[in-house]
């Protein structure tokens, strides 16, 4: 597959009516230090800044300085946010050209802590806070001119922030995040994006009581009442934007399909929790057949954690199994979905919709050794089912114990095992347990970042397989061509770049994934393979094929500082 050229276009000249400290507080146009004397004449800005005209580059590197002197992961959290609410063009600067650092600074795993300590963390706002009382004007406020040029929505609610539950208005730090990645590593220029909370309460006691908490100090509201307001919102987007993108995040097992399903062929939508974790797992199960030497029609599946997540996995890689030419029938008794009350077998009660085509047979686990006869766990099914591949989504740390990972060693030689939530402290496994419980012969993938492992005698870096692979580029794609809506097939065009940008697909004893400080580069191949899926499918109307590569490569945007004029405009 041909990659997007990376090349900076000519650069813009931007027109502003802001001066002066107007214009030094807005994040998307301040340069700080490196105005130009010409534009310090333009804008009334002497005085207002120190002497010297710096660059860039000189910027860069004495935030960076400042960052690596703090003494946490918090505090650097912290720091950053900052950076990006004063210069947005400075911040991102910083991280694209320290992703691999900055990465589990501005996303997972450290953004969980970032939402558990968001309304103490609170100066300036960002984005939207939609609550409840807001639902006639929502039409309202989105209409601003700030937000004319708004592409990309992230919005959550707040209820299941990764594996921490119900955050309430903190889970506002998760779109923050989300779109910092899809500027990042996706490209799109910052003034294009726009996180957003739908703030309908929390169950959450902490958030409640806390005297700081910057949130609807109101028990969450459900049912009937939720739903109208979800609508009002989603009718009021549409209106606003007729060709925005916008990812759902972090909405709740009882919520987050069911509002994909409601609204995924009214616009361009998708939810990354969902979808997103479904398709990176897939690509990196994919890339693991290079090293296993198990073909995709010879796996068989545990996935602990049956809520979306897990349901969505299980659905895409069941789609990539038929498409390697397995019968549905038969693919879909290669999944194996524990949840909370064991394996989930048919008849069982409370079962959400989209749990149903996963459900194994009772008669699947008769003649099966069970340590407790009442209750089918993860530990049975691995003995008795004999899975290849083990995907941990449940939040559950330490769930994937010894003696689970060495009954997987015992029938595997090469047995994958993927613990996947986060962040960190959340994880079902750490790498290094995992490497010493199999003898040094699992093939692994986690959803935080994890150190190196000593392998052969060297280091061995542990795949990510974290949906930051797959959502930039997904978004850019989509945008880029004007997609009418997401589909099933893009996210399976979108694994499918990824699993084949895999080094292991060259040699075994390499990585799954592409290094992290790719990622840009990967965004682009995944948004190009998913362009194309959309325009096969009928979904870019009006683009020519040959159009497509060029639309993807005019998107991304590299940080830097382009010239000003002042406009004679009213400053809005």
């Amino acid at each position: 597959m041909s990659k997007v050229s990376l090349t900076e276009p000519v650069s813009e000249r931007v027109e502003t009516a802001l001066s002066g400290y107007q214009l030094l507080a807005d994040p998307w146009l301040n340069k700080g230090t490196a105005f130009t004397e010409i534009e310090r004449d333009t804008f009334d800005l002497h005085g207002l800044l120190p002497p010297n005209i710096g660059a860039l580059e000189e910027q860069v590197s004495r935030r960076l300085q400042v960052l690596r002197s703090l003494e946490t992961d918090l505090e650097r959290y912290a720091f950053l946010r900052d950076v990006q609410d004063t210069n947005e063009t400075l911040f991102f600067a910083l991280l694209v050209q320290n992703i691999e650092e900055l990465l589990p600074i501005v996303y997972t795993p450290t953004v969980g802590a970032g939402c558990q300590q968001f309304s103490r963390l609170f100066r300036k706002p960002r984005g939207l806070f939609l609550s409840l009382s807001h639902k006639k004007r929502i039409k309202e406020i989105l209409a601003h001119p700030r937000f004319d040029r708004v592409e990309a929505i992230v919005v959550t609610d707040g209820e299941r922030i990764l594996g921490l539950g119900d955050q309430g208005a903190g889970g506002m730090g998760i779109p923050i995040g989300k779109l910092a990645l899809y500027t990042g590593c996706g490209g799109l220029h910052p003034a294009t994006t726009l996180p957003i909370i739908l703030d309908v309460g929390t169950d959450n006691p902490d958030c409640l009581s806390d005297p700081l908490y910057v949130g609807w100090r109101h028990e969450r509201v459900r049912g009937q009442e939720y739903d109208d307001f979800i609508e009002v919102f989603v009718h009021a987007v549409k209106q606003r934007w007729p060709h925005v993108m916008l990812q759902w995040e972090d909405f709740a097992k009882n919520n987050a399909t069911r509002l994909l399903d409601r609204y995924r062929d009214q616009l361009c939508t998708f939810n990354d929790d969902v979808q997103g974790t479904a398709a990176v797992a897939t690509a990196t199960l994919l890339a693991a057949i290079n090293v296993t030497g198990v073909p995709l029609t010879g796996q068989r599946i545990a996935i602990l954690g049956a809520g979306s997540a897990g349901c969505g996995i299980a659905s895409l890689i069941r789609r990539a199994m038929t498409d390697a030419g397995l019968p549905d029938s038969e693919a879909a008794q290669r999944f194996f979905m524990v949840d909370r009350d064991g394996l989930l077998v048919r008849g069982m009660e409370d079962l959400a919709s989209f749990q149903l085509p996963f459900l194994q047979e009772k008669s699947t686990a008769q003649g099966w050794t069970l340590d407790h006869p009442d209750r089918i766990a993860l530990l049975d099914v691995v003995r008795n089912a004999k899975p290849t591949v083990l995907i941990g989504v449940s939040g559950q740390a330490g769930a994937f114990s010894e003696a689970v990972v060495r009954a997987m060693a015992e029938h595997n030689p090469r047995p994958v095992i993927f613990p996947l939530s986060n962040p960190t402290s959340r994880a079902e496994a750490t790498p290094e347990d995992l490497e010493a419980w199999s003898g040094g012969r699992a093939v692994i993938g986690t959803g935080s970042p994890f150190p190196p492992l000593l392998r052969d005698g060297g280091k061995f870096k542990v795949d990510q397989t974290n949906n930051s692979y797959i959502f930039p580029g997904v978004g850019l794609g989509a945008i880029a061509v004007k997609a009418s809506r997401i589909s099933d097939q893009m996210f399976m065009a979108a694994a499918k770049a990824l699993a084949a940008a895999s080094p292991a697909r060259d040699d075994p004893r390499k990585n799954l994934l592409p290094p992290v400080t790719s990622l840009r580069e990967v965004s682009v191949t995944v948004a190009l393979a998913v362009a194309l899926q959309a325009h096969r499918e009928g979904l870019t109307k009006g683009i020519q094929l040959d159009e497509i590569e060029g639309l993807i490569r005019r998107k991304v945007w590299t940080p830097h500082y382009a010239p000003y004029s002042r406009s004679k405009k009213i400053a809005v």
